[in-house]
């Protein structure tokens, strides 16, 4: 508006030398008309609403800047105005000042805050490092049934942070604490120790692990859940009150109680379990460690299969070579020269554990797979364990079949061994009659071997 008047009257009067155009409510910018104005020396645009650069003319040097305030946003080279960007150069260079800046604030705002967050995760640590461990690991169990985040936090309270007081047993690869849950529930915990082989026992853990999450089998020690973590490193299991049955056979009393009939029980009840491992497990699953240590008795003396920390899966593409595993005393002859597993590796060591069920010790002298003259006349009722009451009539037959069947897993030769199905197969049939020569208390092991 001040543009159009002035380009039509002002520029008219060339010995003007006051101009006094405040409180006009004009708008736009001044004209550069003005600057040819030689006789002009005031200039009084103040209280308009205009808004661009004050004309540069010579007069105006010295002008107030009271002339031109207040105003929309007029700029110039004037005390009191602010500069004026009116050349590309200069705005071009505004542009890259303000584009080199911006990414150097937000980065020096963006490493502002991670220092403070890592401050503040630090100071949290320093005053309560186990708490802050315990709840990175709570999300951590994988296969659980009950809410993961109370499980851990159960099972730490229950352990008293795994205090030894706390230590059931040892499991392989790490100690088996007991934990009484809130809810009353008993589970045995198994925690990862740290040693020199550490490497090892993790790969342990693992293949316990994965194993354990695949297969259910009522033979077979029921895994709850796990929890691998840097700090903590876990399985739970069911709690299997009576122990190990090597631990029952050391002592006395529960030797007694275990009598024979629920002797052949538990040989049956490991035999289903290994064949199921075997035989329908798809790939098959070799336990590698069958022995009297690894199998758990409940009060009513039924068993589990435990500790698969050296389980190795078949698998039909793989050489399925390993280096040596298990517990000396039950490992088949042939792992020793050909580092090859095969299923017929824990037939072996059922026969080592079905010989030490019946003599109630291991039977290290009977192990060579073939007797001498003096074993071979060794009556049976010599080697069998005198704790729990003679074998009743109805059992003899069972019995002499056990025996036989142990023999026949502790061949020399991993061919002429039975499958852990034929096992089971024999120890689940009723023999009507015996075919043994002699009655049972006066068998020889050559015979029942031969003849049974």
């Amino acid at each position: 508006m001040l543009a159009s008047v002035a380009s039509l009257q002002l520029g008219k009067l060339e010995m003007l030398e006051f101009l006094n155009l405040s409180h006009n409510q004009f708008s736009g910018s001044i004209p550069s008309s003005l600057a040819s104005m030689l006789s002009l020396s005031t200039l009084d645009v103040s209280y308009n609403d205009l808004e661009g650069p004050v004309p540069t003319t010579w007069l105006l040097q010295n002008a107030s800047a009271s002339w031109f305030l207040p105003n929309k946003g007029l700029c110039g080279n004037l005390p009191g105005l602010p500069p004026c960007y009116s050349t590309p150069v200069a705005a071009h260079k505004k542009g890259k000042i303000l584009g080199l800046l911006l990414p150097i604030v937000l980065v020096i705002g963006f490493v502002i805050v991670a220092a403070i967050v890592v401050i503040i995760i630090l100071t949290r640590k320093k005053r309560n490092p186990q708490e802050s461990v315990a709840a990175e690991a709570r999300d951590l169990f994988s296969v659980w049934n009950f809410d993961g985040r109370l499980a851990f936090d159960d099972i730490v309270r229950a352990t008293e942070d795994f205090d030894d007081k706390y230590i059931i047993g040892t499991g392989g690869y790490g100690k088996v604490y007991k934990a009484q849950l809130q809810d009353g529930q008993l589970v045995a915990v198994k925690k990862l120790h740290q040693t020199e082989e550490e490497l090892d026992d993790g790969r342990r853990f693992c293949s316990e692990m994965e194993i354990l999450t695949q297969i259910r089998q009522r033979s077979i020690v029921k895994m709850y859940g796990f929890c691998s973590h840097p700090a903590y490193k876990f399985l739970v299991y069911d709690y299997i009150q009576q122990g190990s049955l090597h631990r029952t056979l050391e002592n006395e009393e529960p030797a007694k109680e275990l009598d024979w009939h629920k002797r052949i029980a538990l040989a049956t009840d490991v035999a289903q379990a290994i064949s199921y491992l075997h035989h329908e497990c798809s790939p098959p699953i070799i336990h590698r460690d069958i022995t009297s240590n690894n199998i758990l008795l409940d009060t009513s003396f039924k068993a589990f299969v435990s500790d698969f920390g050296t389980a190795r899966i078949l698998k039909p593409d793989s050489s399925n070579w390993s280096a040596l595993a298990g517990t000396y005393g039950y490992i088949a002859p042939e792992l020793s020269y050909t580092s090859v597993v095969t299923e017929k590796c824990d037939v072996y060591s059922f026969g080592v554990v079905v010989l030490e069920l019946v003599m109630g010790k291991h039977p290290r002298d009977l192990l060579d797979g073939s007797l001498s003259s003096g074993e071979q006349a060794m009556l049976v009722k010599d080697i069998l364990d005198q704790r729990p009451t003679t074998p009743p009539t109805t059992k003899e037959n069972q019995l002499a079949l056990l025996i036989k069947l142990a023999f026949s897993c502790l061949e020399s030769s991993p061919i002429a061994r039975p499958t852990m199905r034929e096992a089971h197969q024999t120890l689940i049939q009723q023999p009507s009659s015996s075919s043994c020569p002699v009655p049972f208390s006066e068998l020889t092991l050559q015979e029942i071997r031969d003849a049974c």
